[in-house]
């Protein structure tokens, strides 16, 4: 891929919340990168963001794909319509940066990757989780664990009243560990290949008719290559009424216990407290190493490839909660 000269024109596609963080992270890098165009549905929020970035608005992205004057793609909208626009801006011959999942079905995530890398053309998938204070804090301690036998994260995310949205819509966010990605590319990225997973989910609907539901509970086990049993849960809505983020490590040298903001090792005779970096500004952070690499060629700290592994293993999940069967992988 030939790298881009500045300033790098760029096109947003979402006025949500994850759309306004780059909106700002944007206005951070003016001298690299200026933000030309916004497509988004809602024309409050659509009119909000462009006065806020002097870009022109529209509420259709695909007039952004035929623009001269667009050189990148960045998707902030909802989960269901991030391949569609992904693979019609690379055949657009436009480079894109796309929050996470690149697609709900791994095969057309596969397929825009493949795309991607024959047109030379940029693709990067968001997964500020890796950058975050949680993840770089496991990593660093880690080692002080020895072995890590037993794995569990859990998030549990209660809202009274649910909100009639498209987070809380089967065919708009997607089957919760395909959407929540992160969830399945935290232990992909630290413990490598999965062997075969097993699932079990549920959905509230009121009425049964409704497509949008007003909680859902997802469990999966995932068995690894190097013997490591974790488990995952997420859960969110009204049937919940206690906020929890859990991440422990159980290792043949003591446990990690990650709690909301507060971490800390236990050994035999001993609790060490441990400190976690800030969750602030990650978006920002993306933003700017997004273009590092698109301006200067220096290599990103997350891979297509890895972002799609993980979706096949969320997918995976997602076979089993169907079938009530564990689904093997492929090595």
């Amino acid at each position: 891929m030939s790298y881009l000269p500045k300033p790098i024109k760029v096109a947003l596609v979402g006025t949500g919340y994850v759309a306004k963080q780059r909106v700002a992270a944007l206005g951070e890098e003016s001298d690299r990168a200026q933000l030309v165009a916004i497509a988004g549905r809602d024309r409050a929020s659509l009119q909000a963001l462009c006065a806020i970035s002097g870009a022109r608005g529209t509420e259709s992205w695909p007039e952004l794909l035929q623009a001269p004057d667009i050189d990148l793609i960045i998707i902030a909208t909802i989960n269901s319509e991030h391949g569609a626009i992904a693979k019609a801006a690379i055949e657009a011959d436009k480079h894109v940066i796309c929050e996470y999942p690149l697609s709900l079905d791994p095969k057309e995530a596969q397929i825009i990757i493949n795309k991607a890398r024959s047109r030379r053309k940029f693709l990067h998938i968001e997964h500020i989780e890796l950058l975050g204070g949680l993840h770089q804090t496991m990593r660093q301690w880690l080692p002080q664990i020895g072995e890590v036998n037993y794995a569990r994260y859990i998030t549990i995310k209660p809202k009274h009243p649910t909100p009639e949205s498209w987070s809380y819509h089967a065919d708009l966010f997607g089957f919760p560990f395909s959407a929540a990605l992160s969830r399945i590319h935290r232990f992909t990225d630290l413990f490598g290949t999965v062997q075969s997973v097993s699932g079990r989910s549920r959905f509230w609907h009121l009425p049964e008719s409704n497509p949008y539901y007003t909680a859902c509970l997802c469990k999966a086990q995932l068995c690894f290559s190097n013997g490591l049993i974790a488990d995952v849960v997420y859960g969110k809505g009204d049937r919940f009424w206690q906020s929890t983020r859990t991440f422990e490590l159980h290792g043949s040298q003591g446990t990690l216990i990650f709690s909301t903001d507060k971490g800390e090792l236990i050994r035999e005779r001993e609790t060490t407290p441990i400190e976690i970096g800030s969750r602030r500004g990650l978006f920002a952070k993306d933003t700017t190493l997004a273009l590092d690499s698109l301006i200067q060629g220096k290599p990103l700290y997350v891979s297509p490839t890895a972002s799609h592994y993980a979706l096949v293993v969320a997918d995976a999940i997602r076979q089993s909660t169907k079938t009530g069967l564990t689904i093997e992988l492929q090595s």
